[in-house]
């Protein structure tokens, strides 16, 4: 693939996102409307103890990436109650249209003490197409199980002749590779399908190979071109990959011609780091998606989208 970049097409702090969030806009989530594109986003806020919440919320731009349409001032969905599964964050949100309407498969999170957190997969539908989420289950659709024992999320959901599939990540493994240092997580892509979008069978088991060893992988997005699967998504070492650039996140691809069986090849991406500037130590976060009849990508670039996302075209495949 050959992927032309067009550059970061938001920054949140040059922008006023409500909710007290002067940081962040983490893992956007594109879905195509008749007349603009809208573009769902993690913000953060800082609480009086300096802990971070996380919130959703969206911009509307042209689909030709050029002009921001309309910015949401507050979160589209309410973090969940004292003790739930996403009490201290959601992130991110993936939507997609069903039966007439938007629903979003969520990743919650919330804090833990002997590790920084846990997460797990939740539903919510909208009533006005995607501006607030209202109908949210209290509970997760897909959390810890036998198999998956924690940090269950980064859901990704398409429907293809009539079923529904489900790309997620699941944690392996809590490890401390440095004496004095907190435990990092260790996390792989797995996949789930499902007939009605809410009951899923799980296969419960990693379905990309690894680069490195002790590799974390996260946040699948697929897109079917000429009858062939390709996921993006993106990898990076577990330990030391918060400053040092050449254990942070890259992204990955990886394709398939039945869903199940996927065959990584990171040198067919078509897209690396930028010499300089906003992108040039960092790429997380892949969404692919179509707009007007183009396949474009979302992604975050250096601090995991502190300073916002950009976008790039697909121009050979």
């Amino acid at each position: 693939m050959k992927w032309k970049k067009l550059g970061k097409i938001f920054d949140p702090t040059h922008h006023s996102l409500g909710n007290g969030c002067t940081e962040f806009a983490k893992s956007p989530q594109a879905i195509e409307f008749d007349h603009f594109v809208r573009i769902y986003f993690s913000s953060q806020m800082r609480t009086e103890d300096g802990m971070y919440l996380s919130h959703s919320q969206f911009i509307d731009m042209d689909k030709e990436f050029k002009k921001i349409i309309n910015i949401s001032d507050k979160s589209v969905l309410e973090l969940g109650e004292l003790g739930t599964f996403d009490e201290h964050g959601i992130f991110p949100i993936n939507p997609v249209r069903i039966d007439g309407k938007l629903h979003a498969y969520t990743s919650g999170w919330s804090r833990r003490s002997s590790v920084s957190i846990d997460m797990a997969i939740g539903l919510a539908v909208s009533n006005d197409d995607g501006l607030t989420f209202k109908e949210k289950l209290n509970g997760p659709i897909l959390t810890a199980s036998l198999h998956e024992p924690f940090l269950v999320g980064d859901p990704f959901v398409q429907k293809y002749n009539g079923q529904f599939h489900m790309w997620y990540i699941f944690g392996t493994e809590w490890k401390v590779f440095a004496e004095n240092n907190a435990p990092d997580r260790i996390y792989k892509i797995a996949h789930a399908s499902s007939n009605d979008g809410l009951n899923w069978q799980r296969e419960s088991k990693p379905i990309i190979a690894d680069k490195y060893i002790d590799e974390s992988q996260a946040l699948p997005t697929i897109i079917e071109i000429e009858n062939k699967y390709h996921m993006f998504f993106c990898y990076r070492k577990s330990y030391d990959f918060r400053k040092n650039k050449d254990n942070a996140y890259r992204i990955g691809y990886a394709f398939s011609h039945d869903l199940i069986n996927w065959t990584r090849n990171d040198e067919l991406v078509g897209i690396d780091l930028s010499l300089k500037g906003w992108d040039s130590e960092m790429m997380c976060y892949p969404n692919v998606f179509k707009c007007n009849n183009k396949v474009y990508l979302l992604y975050n670039g250096n601090e995991f989208g502190r300073y916002g996302f950009g976008v790039a075209e697909l121009e050979e495949n």
